[in-house]
């Protein structure tokens, strides 16, 4: 009997898989602490939010990952996942999301 992961957490495994690679940077501004993952956000300028991994499990987030998907498909411009919305847009998120 197989369990049937859902293609949004199949999409998030490999968003986090590829951030693992991009983590091994001797620079100690891009460390992400564990249990963590690195978003890059906004619309012409892009700045960087260290966000919990929980968010990953909260459907809001996962209409953000699917957005993300559709733009950029698994290879984000910033190294990161990039996220196609407006900072202002993702501030509100988060802060419903805490």
């Amino acid at each position: 009997m197989a369990i049937r992961v859902p293609r949004v957490l199949q999409s998030s495994r490999q968003i986090l898989r590829q951030a693992k690679l991009f983590s091994s940077s001797s620079s100690s501004s891009l460390d992400v602490p564990k249990g963590y993952l690195a978003v890059y956000v906004g619309e012409r300028k892009m700045k960087r939010f260290v966000v919990p991994i929980s968010y990953l499990n909260q459907p809001s987030f996962q209409n953000l990952l699917r957005k993300a998907e559709e733009e950029f498909g698994f290879d984000h411009p910033m190294g990161g996942l990039t996220i196609p919305c407006s900072e202002q847009v993702f501030i509100d998120l988060a802060s419903r999301l805490n």
